[in-house]
């Protein structure tokens, strides 16, 4: 190692940062909180909301949804554990819900709920059902919550600060969210792309994915096209331009 790398070594364990690359893509990522503390944080979300779905009777009640989700998920997770081996370690959870503020979201450490709602209002078929779950895997498998937690100190230029202090101020501060848009929407980017490259491989043809992107553009969801979002256009252009690489 020559005097710069190490030196560089040296201010990023000073720090207490790691660094990092996301599949496929390699793009580098600066990662300041170690991925144990943030999966324990997230899960620890994931489990409030679920019993609070649960105690509302939102949770769980479409059994063939709910089936569909976790026969297709399951294809996706190992081809997600040759991407990311440790992946192999997470405790994957999925479940459904009738709340239609949801879409589908998938937290660090591989806690996916969809929403039947939006499911239904698409029409999805198990392979563009696959693209959507896909979506989601690859977000964990990119770790971009990592990501998120972790720029979000850099912007504030703030000392170490415990997870929980910058998960409650994305949660609330509006300017720190309008900071991280542009990860944001780089980071949808990269899920759509990897994403696909997932489904791909799980053995979903590349129509299934052009019939997803159709579709959303087609019913111009909302909460999918918000300003972190790439326009459906664009995604559904992506879409089919990644389908004919498969297809060739």
């Amino acid at each position: 190692m020559d005097a710069s790398a190490s030196l560089i070594a040296c201010l990023l364990l000073a720090c207490g940062a790691a660094t990092a690359q996301v599949p496929e893509s390699g793009r580098a990522q600066e990662l300041r909180f170690s991925a144990e503390e943030v999966d324990a944080s997230m899960g620890d979300r994931y489990i409030d909301r679920t019993v609070g779905l649960a105690a509302a009777g939102k949770l769980d009640e479409d059994r063939r949804l709910l089936a569909r989700l976790r026969y297709i998920s399951a294809e996706l997770v190992r081809v997600a554990v040759e991407l990311r081996p440790e992946a192999a370690q997470w405790s994957w959870e999925v479940h459904t819900t009738s709340d239609p503020e949801v879409d589908a979201i998938c937290m660090a450490g591989g806690k996916i709920l969809v929403g039947s709602a939006f499911v239904r209002r698409l029409a999805l078929t198990d392979g563009e059902l696959a693209v959507l779950l896909a979506h989601e895997v690859a977000h964990v498998v990119a770790e971009h919550a990592r990501e998120t937690f972790s720029e979000a100190v850099l912007l504030n230029r703030l000392p170490a600060v415990p997870l929980d202090v910058v998960m409650a101020r994305l949660d609330s501060d509006l300017s720190l969210q309008i900071r991280l848009s542009k990860l944001s929407s780089l980071q949808e980017s990269e899920a759509d792309q990897l994403g696909m490259m997932l489904a791909h491989r799980a053995g979903w043809a590349a129509a299934d994915m052009v019939g997803f992107y159709r579709k959303l553009a087609q019913g111009e969801q909302a909460a999918l096209i918000s300003s972190a979002y790439p326009a459906t256009a664009s995604r559904l252009s992506m879409a089919k331009g990644m389908a004919r690489l498969f297809d060739d």
